[in-house]
């Protein structure tokens, strides 16, 4: 009863169905085989049809993973050719960048040689000279009576006058010659050192290009050597980090405020703001960003001191603690009481750059640096004796201006907006006072960018060389869209 119960359900349930999901167990699993036992000829025929045409479609989506596949293999295979190719050319970038630094440290040595010479020659020129006027107020003490006896003829001394004056003349001209060939020989050596730091930048930069690029191989290869069944696996992975990333690039990490009362742009925001600036006062706008990404993290960390006594320019940290050194309590406290009033804010819950930790002892011409504790009680003291605190903090914004260089770029910002005041934690504002100065620092031009951004933090070559690794990342967005796991690691 049963055997003929399931003899009348096969043909219901697997032979007039239409549904191709429900043929795969009749069809790939070989369940036809069973159910033509118990249906009649006609109705396995009709079953069989089916599955011929559900393994003809099969076959059709078969070849066509088979074709893509092969493609993709093409692709990947003139990519990686392509990355080969780009590494190759980065290393010889690399290598004659090598070169170039080694040279240019040959220079600097030869020219700090050169110096040395010529200091030690100006040395002996100072002591031919102090010898020959030494002589002549000598010859000038001697009364008339000692010139009759000690010459032949009155003439006889006052050739040796003129001989003693002419001398003395000569070798003033020589320390003049050797005082202005120092003068060169130390400008040449400051522009060698400058060239050296530019060239190691750039270095820097290519090392990080070719990472990049060995990562972007790196991956290829893998996938390149995917079967099949794995390589469509990799392909929907990479779909969906791809839509992930594409999500998040979307976003593009929202960050905390800059002060209490002013949220902090989006990535997106930044990047629009540093084009429409940037573009605006002639600086490229990557390089605009790198720089307030460098400062402050685009606006994510405008400092972590608050100000709250107005004669010393003392406060505290953001974890409450006191600190008796922030700003310069006469070169940029008066001027930051005034910004703070004319921006609306409020002193103590407004963050600026902290004082960093650092004592320093000068000896012999030379700067000797030692670590400073700060008490409960805010006092600094220097670990050890002979030393004294140094350095201030007090950088407001986005762009980290202190109130004293704020001062002098105020008027340009203003007249560059149209607005009556200008704000350095505005971002607008921010953004234009840092376009403007690096502009007249020499940034307009991208081979200046490096100098400007070294003289932006106050000449560091360090500093510098992040912010063009920085400026390329960001480039790399404007140009493709997207950022690689390392840019997104610097800039976020």
């Amino acid at each position: 009863m049963f055997l003929a119960i399931t003899g009348i359900l096969f043909p219901v349930i697997f032979v007039s169905a239409v549904n191709i999901s429900d043929l795969d167990d009749m069809c790939a699993n070989e369940g036809w085989k069973s159910a033509c036992d118990v249906i009649s000829e006609s109705e396995c025929q009709g079953l069989l049809n089916k599955c011929q045409t559900y393994f003809q479609e099969k076959k059709k989506e078969i070849d066509a993973d088979i074709t893509k596949t092969s493609t993709e293999k093409n692709t990947l295979k003139n990519q990686i050719s392509s990355l080969n190719t780009k590494i190759k050319d980065l290393d010889y970038q690399i290598y004659q960048s090598n070169l170039s630094i080694k040279s240019l440290g040959f220079q600097i040595v030869d020219t700090a040689n050169s110096i040395t010479e010529t200091e030690k020659e100006i040395e002996s020129q100072k002591g031919k000279i102090g010898l020959i006027l030494q002589a002549v107020a000598d010859e000038d003490k001697k009364s008339f009576i000692e010139v009759l006896i000690s010459s032949k003829t009155i003439s006889d001394f006052f050739d040796n006058l003129v001989y003693l004056e002419t001398l003395n003349v000569k070798n003033q001209e020589l320390l003049d010659h050797f005082q202005k060939l120092q003068e060169t020989l130390t400008g040449q050596k400051t522009s060698l050192e400058e060239d050296k730091g530019e060239k190691e930048s750039l270095l820097s930069l290519q090392s990080v290009q070719k990472q990049e690029s060995a990562a972007t191989k790196a991956a290829k290869d893998k996938l390149y050597t995917l079967t099949e069944a794995q390589y469509q696996a990799q392909l929907k992975e990479k779909e969906s980090i791809a839509k992930k990333t594409a999500e998040i690039a979307a976003k593009l990490i929202q960050v905390t405020g800059l002060a209490e009362d002013q949220k902090a742009p989006t990535f997106g925001e930044a990047l629009a703001l540093a084009k429409e600036i940037g573009n605006g006062v002639g600086v490229r706008p990557a390089f605009l960003l790198a720089i307030i990404s460098q400062e402050s993290a685009i606006g994510k960390n405008v400092g972590q001191c608050y100000i709250t006594n107005t004669q010393t320019g003392g406060g505290k940290y953001s974890n409450g603690k006191l600190v008796s050194r922030i700003i310069h309590p006469t070169r940029d406290l008066p001027l930051f009481i005034d910004i703070i009033n004319k921006s609306g804010r409020v002193m103590e819950k407004t963050p600026v750059s902290c004082w960093i930790n650092d004592c320093v002892s000068q000896y012999a011409g030379k700067t000797y640096h030692c670590a400073a504790y700060v008490s409960s009680t805010g006092a600094i003291s220097c670990a050890k004796a002979g030393y004294v605190a140094y350095g201030f903090g007090g950088a407001m914004g986005p762009a980290q201006f202190i109130p004293s260089t704020w001062n002098l770029y105020k008027q340009k910002v203003m007249d560059y907006t149209g607005k009556s005041n200008a704000d350095p934690w505005n971002l607008r504002d921010a953004f234009t006072a840092a376009g403007i100065y690096l502009k007249e620092l020499g940034g307009g031009k991208q081979s200046g960018e490096y100098r400007a951004a070294s003289r932006y933090y106050g000449g560091s070559s360090s500093y510098a060389s992040t912010v063009a690794t920085r400026a390329w990342c960001i480039n790399e967005y404007i140009d493709k869209g997207s950022m690689s796991d390392y840019c997104q690691g610097l800039i976020f």
